[in-house]
Parts: C-alpha cells; structure tokens; sequence
C-alpha cells in the first residue's frame, strides 16, 4: 500500500446529467453545435447554434496554425454565423465562441478545423494529453483539490438506452477527469461508483481501488448497462450497499454522492434522496440534455446555485469539471470541519430492523403470494414493491403493519420479478427485505395427436388446458427444413379436436396449437406429420415390343383416380409425347423409332393432381428384313423376283441387281405395297446378285437380303411341223379410274385368270390429242398403278393390257379426268377493326404448296400488295391498313404445277373518324367546335389553321372530349379546324374538318352620354372564408327537369356562394364547375381563373345544358377530369365536391360515391325539388347533418346558403381541413396520401413497395433501407400544426430494422434541425416524442414498458399519441398506456420538410432511414380520436357491428339487389313523394258519332306574345322499354383495359401473353411476284445431342441497346443456319418451360392468418452442417412442358432482298414406248462360272438441260410455324375484362405482330392486279375461328443411295 505526504480529501459523490439546456445559478449558457463549411478555396463559414436563454451578443475569438495570429470578432444575437474571407485551407484554425450577456459571457464553444488534404472538411474538438479527438477539452491547468480533509465520494451514473454508447465514452471521460482532481488513496479520498438503468449495480465499492492510477483504469474500462430510468431506486440502492461499512464507508468521513442523468426518472425520487441527506451524505446533481430540472432540484442537497448542475449535451460536460470539483473540494473542507469541532453534518439514522424470512409461494402464470415475518417494533404499514428483472415500472401494494403476506396478481407469464418488502414506522422506514420469484408459464396442451390422415387432410386432436379461453392451431408445410406461410384456425375452449382440410398430398405439415388465454398465448406444442401421397399406378410392364410399337399395362392405381396420363420420350432425346388415355390400364404406342431406348411414364390423375409416374424403360427393336427372297420365272434376259412383306409400315422397297461378273449396277424403288418385281434387259446365261432392302417410314432401312441368280442360255429353234392348241389369253375386269388429284389418277382392275400371265401394259393418251401415248408396266401380281405427272383438269383414255409369253390379252379402256387448279372457297372477312380485319376460306380438296393473299384500297388511293402463307394456314390477320377504307383480296392457290384462279371479294376497316364537327359560340377572336365522341378513341389531334397565313395550331384531348375552344384569334378570318382520332397504339383516323370564320369588328356605337348606373361589384368575402384553401368543384344538374328559369336561380346561386370566397387561386381557394345530364361536361377547370371578378364572370356565362339525369356517371367525370393534376388539382390541399340535383338519378351513384369517399375528398350534396334524400345521403360525407342539404324549391336557396358557405370553408380551412376517418369526416391530415403512399401514386415513389397489410383490402407499404420519403412541409401543413392534436400510426417493424433509433415521422427545419417527431429507439424498446414549447426549449417526453415493447416484435401495432397543451399521451392497439405532462407546443417553421423513418444520427446530406412497413398515418386535429378509434384494422380488435365496411367491400348497386324481406308494419303519412313519369298513351277509343254543328264563337283576344325561346340541340331521347330478352349473343371482343389494380402476391405464370406491336416498315424491294414454294429438300443427318447444360440464373433485365448499325448481306448458307438456330432456341425454350410445368412442387398455401402470434424468442443462428457426399445421379426426366412465351421484341428492320432463286427443274418429258420383245431363245444353262471382280465405276452421265428460269423468290425469313405454332391459323383467346356501364372494346391485337412475310408492291403487270367488286363483311357479329393446327405434317424425304444409273420404274412412286 502506497502513502502520501499530501492531504487527503475524503468525499462520497453522486453524478446527475441532465437533457434540459437551462442554466443554474444566473449562469450564460454556451453556444452548441459548432459547424464549419469550406466554400471555396478562400472562404470558410462557420455556425453554431444559439444557447438556451437570455444574452446579447457572441464573441468568437480564432487562431491557425502554424503562424498563431489570433483574431477576435463580435457577431450580433441573430446572425450565429461567421465568414472567414482569408481562409487559408493548409493551416489548423482554433475557434472559440461565448455568448455575451451583459458582463457576463458563457463558458467557450471550443472547436477545431483541421488543415485540409484533400478539399474534405473537418471539425474536431480540441484534444488534450494526446487523446482522442471525441474527448471533451479541458483547460491548460486542471484544477487539483489540495485540502487535507479527506472524504468518501459514491458516484451514481445513468446507463439508460437514452444515452447511447457515443455519449457513454464523454461520461467516462468527464469521470476520468473528475477523478485527477482528488488525491485517491486508501487512508485519503476514496471513490466508489454504482451504475443503474432499470435495477442498480456496483462497479466498484469504496475500499476496491486504492490509487488514483488505478480509479481511472476502471473509469476507462467501465462498461455501458442499458435499461430504463429508475433513479429512486438506484438512490436506495446505494444508501444500502455503498454507504456500509463493509463497502469501505468510514466514520467521520465527509460523505458525498453525486448523481448523472440524462431523462426524468420512471419512478419517485423524492423519499429517496430525503433518506439520502438525512443520513448525512452531500448530494450533488448533474443533469445532462432532457434531464428534468425541477427533479435535480428535489435531489441535490442545498444551496441548488452550487449543487446542481445542468449542460446542453454530452460533448460540453467538460465546462462544469472545473466548478464543480472546487464545490465539491469547498465543500468537503466545511463538512471536515463541522465533524473536527464536534458535530456531524447530520445525526446518523436510527436503524430500523427490516422484515424478515421472505417466502413466496402459491405460484401461478399470473400471480403469486408473498410472506414475511414481521419486523421489530411499532410497524405502522408494509410497502412491496415488485417490478420485473428485465425492466418495466415499478409496482406497488401496501398492506397494514398487522399483516405479513400479500398476493401479487394481474403479473406476466414466465417473468421473474424482483421484490423489496419495506417496513414503514411513523417517521422513517427500514431497510428493504429483497427477493425473487418467477412466474409459470402458461398452461399448455398436452398430449398432441395428428391422426386419420388422408392425402388432403389429417385430424388434430389435444387435451385441453385448464382456464384457456380457446385455442389457436397454426399449420404449415415444411419447405426446406423451414415452415412456410401459415395457416390459422382458431376454436373455441369446447373444441379439442380439428380437422384440417385442403392439404398438399405427400407433404410434411408441421401443426402447432396454442391455449389461448385472452390476448395471450401458452407456450406451443408441436407435431409433424406427412400426408400420403396420391396413389400411384404400379406394375408397369411392357409387352409386344416391335420395330415401331409397343403394349404397355399397368395395376390400377385407386378407384379414385379420374384417368391415366402417359408420357414416353426418347432416352436421349427431348421431345416428349403424352397422350390421356382414360381409365384403361393398357396402352399400344405407335409410330415409335426403331432400335431406340424409350422411357415411359404412367401417372394417375386425381382431382388433387397427379400422382407420382410408374416409370420404366424400354428399346424398340431393329426393323425386320424382307423375307422369302426368291426368284420364278427365270429366262434368257430377265427373271422375276419375290419376297414377303417384313411389316405393314414399310414405305418402298430398294431392289438392285448387278452381273457377278462386274458391270453396271441397276437399282429402282418399289413401293411398300408390292411385293415382287420382274427385272428386264439381262444378258443371257449370266448370273445377277439382287440386293433387297426395305424403306420405313421413319427413313430406316433393314438389313439387305441377297439373293443369285442366274439366266438361261438363248436356244436355236428347228422348225417342225407340230400340231399344237391355243392356250386363252383372258383380259381383266372390275377396271376402275379413281384418287384423281391435279396431278395423278389411280387406276385398280381385277385378273381374269392370272395363271401363265407375265405382266400387264398400261397406255393412256389425253383425250384432246395433244401429247404423245404414254405406256406404263406393273407385274402380274399387282392390280393398280398411279399415273404422274399428268396434266390438270384433262381427261385421259387409259386402257389396261394383259401380256401373256404368246401375247397380249383383251384390253379394258376407262376415261378419267384429273383435277383441275382448284381455287379456295367462300372467302369470309372478320374482326374488322380501324386498320386491320381477317380474311377466312374454305381450301381447295386438292393439296396446294400454299396460297398468294393480295389486297388492294378501292376507296383511297394506295399500292396493292401481296404476301405467301403455307398451306396449312386458312386464315390471315391484314394489318396496317388505313381506316374507313374498302379493300379488294384476292387469295390464289398455288400448286406444284401451277396457280388456280383467284377467290376474290371486298373488306372494310372501320371508320375512325369523329362525326358531327360543328362550331358555335363563334365571337370576334373564338370560337368553339364539337363533335360526336368515337367509342374507341383514346385522344384527340386538333389542328387550327389560318387559311390567309397558314398559321396552325395543334392541340391534342383525352378521349373523353368532344368539344375544345379556341382563343386569341384573328377577326373576320377565315379557319380549318381538323379533327383526327386516335387509338392507344397510335393509329390516326382520318382527317375531319370544318371551317369557320370569325365574326368582324363590330362598328363602334355612337357615344351615348354617361349613365350614373353603378358597376356590379364583387361579394366581399365571408370573414369563415378567409383563411380557407382548397380545390372546391361544383357539380350541377343540367337537366330537362329544372328549366331555364330555375337555372339561372343556380347560377345566382353559384355566383353567390363563390363569392363568399377570399383568395382565388393557386394561393387560395380554386374553384371549377361541371354541369351534367346524359354525360358531364367541364364548364371550366381548377386552373382556369386566379381572381374572382373573372371567377364570376365565367360563371355568369354557363348556358344551360339540357338532358337526362346521371349522376353516377357525373361524379366518376369530375374524380378522372377535374380532380386531376391536368386539371389543376394541388397536393396537400382539402378536395371539395359539391353536387346540386333535383332528382333521382338514373345510374348507379353508390360505387363511385363511396370511392370519393374512401380516397378523401370532401363531398356536400344539395338536393332540390324532387331529389332523392336518401341517394343524397349516399353521395355526401359523413356525417349526413353537416354534408347534407335539402330545400323544397331553387328560392329556399338563401336558407342554406349562410350554413353551407360556413361548412364548405371550414372542411377547406389549411390549418385542419376536413378528411374522412372511421367512417365520417373529421378534421385532419391524411398523411399516407401526402407523402405519396397510395396505390395511384407510390409507384413513382423511390424505395417503396405495396404489399397486403393486416386484411388483404387494406394495402400496406413497404419503406426500404434508405427510402428517405421526404416532402415539403409547406405542402402537408402550409399553416403549421394545430395546438391539439393526435398522431396515428399504423406500422410494423421488421428483422432488418436497426437496433438505433430512429424517427417514424419528424418535422425538419431549413437547417435540418428535428422540430416535433416521434422516435423508436429499436435496441432501447422506447418511444419518445419531442417538440419546442411555447418558449421556444426543446421538449422530450419517453415510454417504455411492456405495452411499448410490443411495437418492436414485428407485428402490425396501432399507435396513438394525443397531443395537448398540458400532456402527452401514448395508446398502443387502442389501450392506453400512460400520461406524461409537456408544456404547450409552440408552431412549426414551413421552411423545411416532413420525413418518414430518418435515423436520429443522420447528418446532412448523409440523410439515411430505416426500414418498416407503413399502413396508416393520420394527424387528427382532436385529442379525443385516440380513444375513439376502434383499431378496426387489427383483426385481433375488429368488430364488425362497430367498423365502417371494408376497403372495395361489395355495395348493393341498382343490379345487385337482393330478395325482397317481409312485409312491414304500415308506416306513416311520409313526405310529398317524386314527381312521377309521364305515363303511357292509354288505347285510343272508338270513333263517337258526329255531333251536330254548333254556333260560331265570339273570337277571343289576341294572346300575350311569348317569351324569346332558347334554341337547344336536344339530346337523344330517353331509354325505351326493356325489350324482352334477346337470345345469348356471341362473346365480343375484348373491353379496354381496366384501371390498373393493386400488385398481389407472386402467383403461378400466367398465359401466353400477346404480340408486340408492329415496328416500323422496311424498305420496300423491287417489284415481282411471289414465285410458287419449291418443295422441301432432304434433311440432313441427325446431329447427337449434346449434354444439357447447367441452368444459369436469371440475369437482371439489361437496359434497351441502341439500334445496331447495319449488318452485311449473308450468304442462303448462313441465313439457313441463322435461322436453324433460332427455331432450335425456341424449341428448347418450349421444351425447358413444358419441364418446368411437369416438375412443379405446389406452391405453399398463401397465408389466411388474421392474429398475430405471440411472438417469439429470437433464435440464436445455428451452425452449417458439414456438406452431405454427392448422390448419385438420378434417371433423365421427362422434358417439362412449354415455358410461356416472353413478350415478343421490338420488330427488327426488314433484311435485305434474298439471293436469286437457283434454276428450276423441267418437266420430265413422257416415257418412250417399250421395243418389242425379243424371241425367246432356247438353250441349256452353262456351268456356273467363278466370280468377277467389282466392274470399274461407269464414267458420269451427261447434265440435263437446265430448266426455265423461275421467278425470284420472296425475302427470306425464318418462319416459325416451320418451329411450333404462333400465329398464323392459331385463333388467340379474348381476353375479357368485367366493364361497368356501356360495353367498351379494347383491342385484342394491340400488341400483334404478323410473323407472315411482309407485304410487298404487286408487279403492276400481273394479271391479278384487276381488281373485282365483290364486296363481303361480317354476318352480324359473329366472328369466325380460326383454324388451331399448327401445321400439318410433311412429307417423308428418303435418301438415296445412286449407283449407276438408279431409276425409277414407272408408276411406282
């Protein structure tokens, strides 16, 4: 132990740091918040922020260095700023700044600005002894306490949240230097410290540290509690532990506690610190920030000027080191010598014995009971107090001294409290008897049980917990390891038992069930559980396996499957098929691929969906050979060859023969029905091999069979005379000419007498002689032939011979004809549309190469063009066509051998012109044009021109318009106005015009003397008026029910009530009118007039409308016309509405009324006459007495005018304009809409999404990370905020929200300086509001307990804070929470911007927020909203009886009425009903007889003269009578698109979505007719498939590149492989999304939960598991169905012109006729001799002749019905939308893009560009489908193999 020479100072201190900025004791406050900011190289300007109080000026004194020139100037009261004009940026200035009030100044504003690196700036308090730049500055000679009295000193420091982890390290600086000023040792001063927040602690007592060295250590190292503020007890805490003996509290010591905080205490201070001072000990108070001064006041022990303190913020606790280390020494000095000259400071208590022995027991959840045994003496009362160890406020129970127990209900679940018993006699009480206890838990189920499980349901059964007032079951699928969205049932306390319905077959549930006790749950008990899969088909087995087929049979999977599903695939390859094939369980596949794997799936298919496959595999095997080769009818030059059929599906057969002693090899293909053949044209006595091979129709070839053989030797014949009989030569029957094609005849007979027959000859000639006899051969044993090529529409003899060795037989002679170039049939148009309509025809029944569409305009002059379509396509969508045009079509077919005559007929488009155009109101310098509105027109192009000077004007309308004026024109001129109508997708119609010439000057009139009439003066303004700002619109009836007298009753009306008004304008009140009948029209709009003298001169100039009666339909004009930025509306600003009517209406107004209502403006509906009182009740606001008016007659206007006038301005006053809330209307700021967080408008709003809030209706938004959503204040509270109010917020915070504080809403000044907002402190569980009071201090006011801490458990909680003059008080979910007193608030600067969730750190431009989620926010202008809202958007908390309906809740409309109810009683006499509709013409009467004539009368005077009428253009008359109901029509085509909707939740894909628009045309090519299609050339060999690829992920959508440049012309090659790769993609892309269907996991049911759960532990995060091995890999699945389609990309330019054709095939000329035969020889066959060698390859054949050259072809493209099917011929669904009101179309091919070629010029010189005149169009409104086949399929093309010279023998192809 170390000893001193120096005194010792002995002092027990406690520390208080206040948040209140007053000084103490007459003191000047100092400056704050220095801030400095380079502006350029040579000027620096540095603020500060004025300190609280009285002073009269500043004086800021600055030094650099290097150089230490120092300068000192004086700054006024106001400015606060200093510019530093010779600002030197590589020098270190010191600045110090006081405030001067009188002769006194304040403590230095201390600050440094360090030398500049690199242009950053940076402002750094002072540093001392090399610490760090945060530290607070102190003086150039610290103050040393040098008495040699020595003293005990106990130090109490705040560690609530409220401080923070920054300022903790200032209070632990200012620790450090409070404690060098003492001389710290164990027999001088001695220093302890204890810490609190929520429960107190000791550091370290006072004999723990015996050097000062070491005292410090711990300062630096004491670490930072956290908590809530509970001062009092902390102040106990240390009169029990610290100030003992055995803490190291010695006798005789002067004994000093000083106290730091920084808030108002949650509990009492005043016992406490009286015990404290009464036991003798010095308190002292630091008060730091927001501390409560009049607290620090009832603490400290007296005089207060010296004893407490109070400083503006933690960075300036270093100005009162100093002082109060010399009122502590001072002090210590005078208590030592008070204790030296024989008496104490204070008396020592007499100790008071505590209770003893505390027990607790009888514990449940919510209660528990305390016993003690009593305390010695006269005990007067026990005080428990009991609060929770995790932090919360205080309680307390106070029982009377004979009792020693007490129960403590009413207390949380699982909560461990801690209690302190205290013994209270009449003058003092005793120390406090502590324990603990905890809580239960709830009770919770037991004995879970999941069981009757099904593949869609399962039960769960529980046994029930005592006292529970129902249960909660939550279930969900395992996804992952991890539950998904759950959902909820909730049962009453009977039920135990549940089954859960519409589960996922095969699918992991987990199921947990709460007990629910009131708003509390249980602790959970859970289970899982797996729902059986759908039943699967088994067994499966394959049998009958051939070349090309196999059965496949399978066990039935249950009597509940709907069918089987079965999917086969080549092993490696990627298309897949799928066929449905009922409940069968055996299944031949056909037309499969030889010696190929296939792997086959079988599913069943329930209503759930289907099951998993029954899959297996199998191989095809190899394609049999032909059978039984042999040879028959051998002579010396040919033989005949014969074999058996190897299958059904073979195609042709390959036969060729060669010598085998070399030569020639001959090869022909005979087709797959035949079955021998007799090879001709052999040398005698020679041996052939004959090679046989079959053709299938997959293009395999079998194995080939060989077969030796050899002819007979030629013989010499010796005449002899020998007497021999004829043998019959019969001839054939049933000879029958059929299959007649354009091109080809069958020809089929029957033989005779087949026996000794070698073969038959078939000869056919034309019938006109023009063509050379053609001659074909078929063996014995075939009866038919197909003769091709043949000339079309010709008839032919053809006649059948039989040849016999001695002869021919009889011929049969038949004619047939061929079919003629058969054009296409009955040629329909449909879906006629502006600039397109679609062409159908019936196709010709012979096979065409496809068909040539050329279409022309008849009525406008324009090109024809033409365009090629495939044969499998019968209908054709023409686009780009001109509107209100005729067009001629044409549509030829085209064959292989030519084109047949066109199928012609004539189109229209429809008419998109406007119609009616006429101008009125024709003045010197304007006039007005309307016209008829076009239904489909989305806008209006309107161009004025002058016709003497060619000026225009072009102006373009909504397509809602029909009428426009024009201003500021030209007297006596004459003008064109044109009007053109537009479509969506830009389509123009045609130009309608009018001229019109404006009326001259008129010739001034002679001047007349002056008249004293005075001029009409302007209504002064009402003084309710005055301060009113709104966007008011008057909407009134034109209908023929008021009449022109009573409208101009309206307009006095009107024209009284607008001048009722002060400000006009965008600086005041904005008003516009409306008038209706059928339809509404804008008389003018909110912008139009900025004064009231031209405001009610614009009124005065209505005319009278005229019409029926449709309000609905109004109303729903003046919210999408008027109401509308266009329109002038302002943000921010109170929207009035006030409807005038004098009757019912005759459309439905409760839809778009209760819409206006919902979305905020502010409806008044006067209703006059014979309106409807109770539809007035449904257009205004609620509530009905203060927006309803109703007056018999247009002359009791005056009775509601003062009242009206009266309502309107105060619904339109700034400063609470009227909103709508809970139903009715009430004074208020609709805050979600201010800051743009609607579903209108949050689209344009950065960093927000739009989720579903607590009810799917109610839409909620997401504010992101840094979102910053600030808005001017100027535009939410232009006249700052009322002094009553109450801010209503309802949120949720989420797990990314920061633990550090942050404003959910706060008011910023210019300067950014918070005004009034409401704080969470995340890691503190706080809520603190703030504001500046009256006076212009800075108030704060925090909440924290249990009710608060449910705002941070990430559920949606409604909060309430009512502000008034006296308190503030906080409800969470409708319940109150607690009451603190402010002051009254002093207003708001407009100057700055109101911001959602900005963090309390943020500074400057490095303005960051936090992230949450926001569902309403209302600023009501009432305290007494908060505990009136009913949290109807809690589910928890909705009662429907009590709640306004839901957000687009369904509303009885005229056409959703119900059954009528029952009878009621007879009511009263009721009120004058509606006047009534004319009636109908009652029948007409017969004719009564002639009466007889009776005298003349007198003749009567003459009439009064009328009045002047007014000429109307009457509107179409009303409805008539409901016919009876027709028959269904047809559906029509797609309505316009409705207003877009709020984003839902992810959903599955939708459909295919349709076509881009077209892009711009290309150039167009030179002129030439489409040449015919050449036939489809050979494929090439399939290419092996490569491996899949992984899949990537999705990469982010890339941006719109820019328009390429163009590319060079490609080779035919390179397009083919171009456009080869862009059908593989699709394909694939097809294939890879059809994959994606097949192997789709159901997505998890979407969440149905309605109550949040109580929340839950935080879980800690687990570890990674190690990696699992690698599984095997799995059998290739099937491809999965298609992907949908992305939408189609901007359409590319046209390419360039395709290379020339290549030179086409001539026709093959006719076969020679046969030689004749030769004789037959004789001779005996020779030896067979030994083989030849292969003969030398024969030299190549002479080229044809080429061809004629054929026309050029179109532009090449790739065609995509050559990939899968698009367009072309595929009829695309409508896509209906649900319209209200008159039936709109929209159109369906908005985005449509013809994948047709493009149209080009027709060859002026083609013969079909005459045009015909017959005309078609649509029957009625049907509309005609297309066909749906994607095409059909192709021909087989088979390679050949060519040795010699191959042929082909006729007739067998």
């Amino acid at each position: 132990m170390r000893s001193s020479v120096g005194l010792s100072l002995g002092l027990l201190g406690l520390f208080v740091v206040s948040l209140f900025p007053q000084p103490v004791g007459g003191q000047v406050s100092s400056p704050r918040r220095f801030r400095a900011r380079i502006l350029s190289p040579t000027q620096l300007h540095v603020s500060w922020k004025e300190p609280k109080g009285q002073f009269d000026s500043y004086k800021v004194v600055y030094s650099t260095r290097p150089g230490g020139e120092q300068k000192e100037v004086e700054v006024s009261k106001q400015e606060a700023e200093l510019l530093i004009d010779d600002f030197d940026p590589s020098k270190e200035y010191d600045f110090k700044v006081v405030a001067l009030s009188g002769g006194q100044q304040s403590k230095p504003l201390q600050a440094k600005h360090e030398a500049q690196q690199s242009g950053v700036e940076m402002v750094r308090s002072q540093r001392q002894d090399g610490r760090e730049n945060n530290d607070i500055s102190e003086g150039e000679d610290e103050f040393m306490c040098k008495t040699v009295a020595i003293s005990d000193i106990v130090i109490l420091v705040d560690g609530s949240w409220s401080i923070g982890r920054i300022n903790f390290r200032l209070v632990r600086t200012f620790l450090e230097n409070l404690v060098r000023a003492f001389s710290v040792e164990f027999d001088k001063t001695r220093i302890g410290l204890a810490q609190y927040s929520g429960d107190p602690r000791i550091e370290w007592h006072l004999n723990t540290h015996t050097t000062k060295e070491a005292v410090i250590d711990a300062v630096k190292n004491l670490p930072y509690k956290g908590g809530n503020t509970l001062t009092g007890l902390a102040l106990t805490f240390i009169l029990e532990t610290s100030f003992k003996p055995e803490s190291g509290s010695r006798p005789g010591v002067p004994k000093i506690g000083i106290l730091i905080t920084d808030g108002k205490s949650q509990d009492d201070v005043i016992p406490p610190a009286r015990s404290l001072r009464e036991a003798g000990i010095e308190l002292f108070a630091i008060g730091v920030k927001n501390a409560d001064e009049n607290e620090l006041k009832a603490i400290a022990s007296p005089p207060e000027e010296t004893h407490v303190y109070n400083v503006a913020d933690f960075s300036v606790m270093s100005d009162i080191v100093e002082s109060l280390t010399k009122t502590v020494c001072e002090r210590v000095e005078q208590l030592d010598e008070q204790i030296k000259v024989g008496g104490n400071p204070a008396p020592p208590p007499v100790a008071m014995a505590p209770p003893r022995d505390l027990v607790t027991s009888d514990i449940t959840a919510r209660s528990f009971r305390v016993t003690w045994t009593h305390a010695p003496g006269r005990v007067e009362k026990y005080r428990v107090v009991y609060y929770p160890a995790s932090g919360g406020r205080p309680e307390e129970k106070v029982v009377q001294g004979a009792e020693n127990a007490v129960e403590l209900s009413y207390l949380n679940s699982l909560t461990e409290y801690q209690l302190a018993v205290f013994a209270v006699y009449r003058s003092s009480a005793s120390e406090a008897l502590r324990g603990s206890a905890t809580t239960l838990a709830l009770p919770m189920v037991n004995d879970l049980q999941l069981f009757d499980i099904s593949h869609s349901t399962m039960t769960v059964r529980w046994k029930a917990a005592a006292g529970a007032s129902g249960y909660m079951i939550l279930y969900a699928p395992l996804s992952g390891g991890e539950p998904a969205d759950e959902k909820e049932v909730k049962v009453e306390d009977t039920v135990n038992e549940v089954e859960l319905e519409g589960l996922t077959p095969a699918t992991e549930y987990t199921v947990t069930v709460y007990a629910l006790y009131g708003e509390e749950a249980s602790d959970p008990m859970t289970s899982q559980q797996t729902t059986l899969p759908l039943t699967p088909a088994t067994n499966l087995r394959f049998s009958d396996v051939d070349h090309s087929s196999s059965r496949v049979t399978w066990a039935s999977a249950s009597g509940k499957a709907n069918g089987y599903r079965i999917m086969y695939v080549k092993t490696n390859g990627v298309q897949t098929n799928e066929v449905d094939v009922g409940r069968v369980t055996t299944w031949l596949l056909r037309n499969l691929t030889s010696l190929t794997e296939y792997t086959v799936g079988v599913f069943a298919v329930y209503d759930e969906g289907q099951a998993e496959a029954a899959t297996d595999s199998f191989t095809t095997k190899t394609v049999p050979d032909p059978q039984d080769l042999r040879s028959s009818d051998v002579s010396t030059d040919s033989f005949r060859v014969s074999w058996q059929h190897p299958a059904s599906d073979v195609v042709m057969y390959r036969l060729s023969w060669t010598a085998s002693e070399g030569g020639e090899s001959q090869e022909v293909l005979v087709n797959g029905n035949i079955n021998s053949y007799l090879i001709r044209g052999l040398r005698p006595l020679t041996q052939y091999e004959v090679v046989l091979g079959a053709v299938y129709a997959n293009e395999a070839e079998s194995e080939e069979v060989v077969l030796v053989e050899s002819t007979v030797e030629r013989t010499t014949t010796v005449a002899t005379k020998t007497t021999t009989t004829a043998t019959p030569r019969y001839g054939v029957r049933s000879m029958r000419v059929d299959e007649e094609t354009t091109f080809s005849l069958r020809v089929s007979w029957q033989p005779m007498d087949p026996r000794n027959l070698r073969h038959y000859r078939l000869s056919y000639v034309s019938a006109r002689g023009d063509r050379a006899e053609e001659q074909r051969m078929a063996p014995a044993g075939q009866n038919n032939l197909v003769l091709q090529p043949l000339l079309s529409d010709t008839e032919y003899q053809i006649s059948v011979t039989p040849v016999y060795p001695d002869g021919d037989g009889p011929p049969a002679v038949r004619t047939g004809r061929t079919l003629p170039l058969s054009a296409p049939k009955n040629l329909r148009v449909s879906e006629e549309w502006y600039n397109r309509f679609r062409i159908s025809w019936d196709v010709p029944p012979s096979p065409t190469m496809g068909y040539r569409v050329v279409y022309q305009p008849q009525s406008a002059p324009g090109p024809a063009l033409e365009t090629f379509v495939g044969e499998d396509v019968n209908t054709m969508l023409i686009v780009n066509l001109l509107s209100g045009t005729e067009y001629s079509v044409k549509v030829i077919a085209s064959y292989t051998t030519g084109s047949s005559e066109a199928l012609s007929g004539g189109a229209k488009t429809l008419y998109l012109g406007v119609s009616g155009l006429d101008a009125y109101q024709v003045t010197v310098s304007s006039f007005c044009a309307q016209w008829q509105p076009h239904r489909h027109a989305s806008s209006y192009r309107l161009l004025m021109e002058s016709l003497p000077s060619g000026h225009k004007q072009e102006t373009k309308l909504s397509g809602g318009a029909n009428r426009h004026c024009f201003s500021s024109l030209k007297a006596d001129t004459q003008y064109k106005l044109s009007v053109r109508a537009q479509l969506q997708d830009g389509t123009e119609g045609p130009e309608v015009s009018v001229t019109q010439r404006t009326l001259p000057v008129p010739t001034p009139k002679p001047t007349t003397p002056p008249t004293t009439t005075p001029l009409p003066t302007i209504p002064p303004a009402k003084e309710v008026c005055k301060a009113a700002r709104a966007d008011l619109v008057f909407l009134v009836d034109g209908s023929w029910s008021i009449g022109d007298d009573n409208f101009l009753k309206i307009i006095r009306f009107l024209y009284s009530t607008a001048g009722a008004l002060d400000r006009i304008g965008p600086d005041g009140t904005q008003v516009a009118i409306a008038q209706f009948s059928d339809d509404a029209r804008t008389e003018f709009k909110l912008n139009s007039h900025s004064d009231k003298e031209r405001l009610l001169d614009a009124i005065n100039r209505i005319a009278y409308k005229g019409g029926n009666t449709k309000t609905g339909r109004a109303i729903q004009h003046v919210k999408e016309n008027i109401f509308t930025a266009e329109g002038g509306v302002r943000r921010g600003i109170p929207n009035v509405l006030v409807v005038l009517t004098d009757g019912r209406s005759q459309d439905d107004v409760n839809k778009v009324s209760k819409e206006m209502q919902m979305e905020g403006y502010i409806v008044f509906a006067i209703g006059f006459a014979d309106a409807d009182y109770g539809e007035l009740v449904s257009i205004a606001s609620k509530p009905s007495d203060r927006h309803v008016f109703f007056v018999d007659d247009l002359d009791a206007f005056t009775k509601i005018e003062e009242k009206l006038v009266t309502f309107v301005c105060e619904a339109a006053t700034a400063t609470c304009p009227s909103v709508p809330m809970g139903g009715s209307s009430m004074p208020g700021f609709r805050m979600m809409e201010l800051f743009g967080l609607v579903e209108s408008r949050y689209g344009s709003v950065d960093g927000v999404s739009m989720l579903p809030g607590t009810f799917n209706t109610f839409p909620c938004f997401h504010l992101h990370a840094d979102a910053f959503l600030a808005t001017p204040t100027r535009y939410i509270h232009p006249e700052g905020l009322p002094s009553d109010y109450t801010i209503s917020l309802l949120f949720r915070l989420l797990p990314d929200t920061p633990e550090e504080p942050f404003a959910l809403w706060e008011v910023l000044d210019q300067k950014n300086e918070p005004l009034v907002g409401v704080i969470l402190d995340h890691g503190g569980k706080t809520l603190t509001f703030f504001n500046n009071d009256f006076k212009g201090d800075f108030q704060t006011v925090t909440f924290e307990g249990p009710d608060i801490k449910k705002l941070f458990y990430g559920s949606f909680h409604k909060l309430h804070i009512a502000i008034s003059k006296t308190s503030a008080k906080v409800l969470v979910d409708c319940n109150a929470v607690e009451e603190k007193s402010i002051n009254a608030a002093g207003n708001i600067s407009t100057d700055g911007a109101e911001v959602l969730g900005r963090k309390v750190r943020s500074r400057g431009n490095k303005d960051s927020s936090a992230p949450f989620q926001l569902q309403a926010f209302d600023i009501v202008c009432s305290t007494s909203w908060a505990s009136r809202d009913k949290c109807c958007e809690l589910p928890g908390l909705r009662k429907e009886e009590d709640c306004p309906a839901m957000p687009k809740a369904c509303t009885c409309t005229q056409d959703s009425k119900g059954p009528p109810g029952p009878a009621g009683p007879p009511g009263g006499s009721g009120i004058r009903g509606a006047r009534g509709d004319r009636g109908e013409p009652g029948p007409v009467g017969p004719t009564g007889a002639v009466g007889d004539t009776g005298p003349p009368g007198p003749q009567g005077p003459q009439g009064p003269q009328g009045h002047s009428g007014r000429s109307i253009i009457g509107p179409p008359g009303g409805p008539g009578e409901r016919g009876q109901k027709g028959e269904a029509g047809q559906q029509g085509v797609q309505g316009l698109a409705g207003r877009p909707g709020a984003p839902g939740r992810e959903g599955p894909a939708g459909p295919r979505g349709l076509p881009g628009n077209d892009g711009p045309p290309g150039r167009p090519g030179p002129s030439g007719t489409i040449g015919t299609p050449g036939a489809p050339g050979a494929p090439g060999n399939t290419g092996s498939s490569g491996k899949p690829g992984d899949l990537g992920p999705p990469g982010l959508p890339g941006s719109k590149g820019e328009r390429g440049e163009r590319g060079d012309l490609q080779s035919t090659s390179s397009v083919q492989d171009i456009a080869r790769q862009v059908c593989e993609q699709l394909i694939q892309s097809h294939m890879t999304r059809y994959n994606s269907i097949l192997n789709h996991v159901p997505s998890p049911p979407v969440s149905i939960r309605t109550v949040p759960g109580p929340p839950g532990e935080p879980g800690r995060q687990g570890t990674p598991g190690p990696q699992g091995e690698q599984g095997p890999s799995g059998r290739p699945g099937f491809p999965g169905q298609n992907g949908q389609n992305g939408q189609p990309g901007e359409r590319g330019q046209s390419g360039e012109k395709g290379d020339k054709g290549s030179p086409g095939v001539g026709v093959q000329g006719p076969r020679g006729p046969p030689g004749p035969p030769g004789a037959q020889g004789q001779g005996r066959p020779g030896s067979q001799g030994p083989s030849g060698r292969p003969g030398n390859p024969g030299s190549p054949g002479r080229p044809g002749n080429p061809g004629p050259v054929g026309s050029a072809g179109p532009p090449g493209y790739c065609d995509q019905n050559s990939c899968v099917g698009y367009n072309v011929g595929v009829q695309l669904p409508p896509n209906v939308f649900q319209n209200y009101g008159e039936v709109e179309e929209e159109d369906p091919y908005r985005f449509y893009e013809p994948n047709y070629p493009a149209p080009r010029p027709v060859d002026p010189d083609d013969p079909e560009f005459q045009q015909d005149g017959v005309d078609l169009s649509s029957p009625g409104v049907a509309r005609v489908a297309r066909s749906t086949e994607g095409g059909g399929k192709k021909g087989v093309s088979l390679k050949r193999r060519v040795k010699g010279g191959a042929m082909t023998p006729p007739g067998l192809i």
